[in-house]
């Protein structure tokens, strides 16, 4: 088999999966758009006869979707922000000082990342509860999410910091500055761009979370998206057009985001962010 065929084959098989990845989107978008007959049609239809674009307003306004959104953009900034001012210190100590305690502090972070939410959620809730941080759930949310994501960021934002040349902060000391202020100059300017690709993702990830939301919010004014999602769910639920819409709305911002920033991502992932 030539080149040319082998590149042709891993090309359509990439299409092929690419294609069977993205369907269930497109399958959320269509469903938005049909009307209740529609979307029990057999056979199904690939696309909506007569699209009910007036779905998107019933939803946004009769399921509050200004609030929800708000509510979960300030938990993933808070997370972001919260996980941000502690992981870079973290991470930039263990790409930097390496010894047996930094090791063991790596691994330990590594094992963190490995426990689910769902696991970690009743003795958080019962440690909260005791601290009387539930009255502030959203708060509680925040730090709960940041514990969680932490070692995540701290691995990735590592990895940038490693890729920074030693002998750059050296020159700086030799100069005159100090390890706060070679940091602050020289290491963290050149490492910007892997630390806002690992903020991203925790962005994302934040922006969509549940298990903690649903757990330790009760209001329903303070609720983000993820959880009024959830309340559509019944055992007589129908109006899944309804359902789609309101995951449309929560979906594409964050959608859009991954999209014009995809390059800027991959390029940070990959190559320590580092030019």
């Amino acid at each position: 088999m030539s080149d040319t065929t082998r590149n042709r084959l891993m090309l359509v098989i990439a299409i092929l999966m690419a294609a069977i990845y993205l369907f269930p989107l497109y399958w959320m978008y269509i469903t938005a758009l049909k009307g209740g007959s529609e979307m029990f049609a057999t056979p199904p239809s690939f696309w909506p006869g007569d699209p009910q674009w007036g779905t998107f307003g019933y939803v946004w306004e009769s399921r509050g979707m200004g609030r929800y959104l708000w509510n979960s953009l300030v938990i993933a900034v808070g997370a972001v922000t919260l996980i941000t001012v502690l992981g870079v210190g973290c991470a930039y100590v263990l790409a930097r000082y390496r010894n047996v305690w930094v090791d063991i502090g790596l691994f330990m972070i590594l094992m963190l990342q490995v426990l689910p939410a769902s696991l970690m959620v009743t003795p958080i809730f019962v440690g909260f509860s005791q601290l009387g941080m539930l009255d502030y759930p959203r708060l509680a949310v925040i730090i709960a999410i940041a514990a969680k994501s932490m070692p995540f960021f701290v691995v990735l934002v590592r990895a940038t910091f490693m890729a920074v040349p030693m002998e750059l902060e050296e020159a700086a000391l030799v100069d005159g500055n100090s390890r706060v202020g070679a940091f602050f100059s020289i290491v963290l300017p050149l490492a910007r761009n892997g630390i806002l690709v690992s903020a991203i993702l925790i962005f994302m990830q934040a922006f969509g979370e549940f298990v903690y939301s649903k757990s330790m919010i009760q209001a329903a004014e303070l609720q983000p998206a993820s959880v009024g999602l959830n309340s559509f769910m019944g055992p007589n639920t129908n109006e899944w057009n309804n359902i789609m819409a309101y995951a449309t709305m929560y979906v594409t911002p964050i959608l859009a985001i991954f999209v014009l920033l995809q390059r800027r991502i991959v390029s940070g992932l990959t190559s320590g962010a580092l030019k």
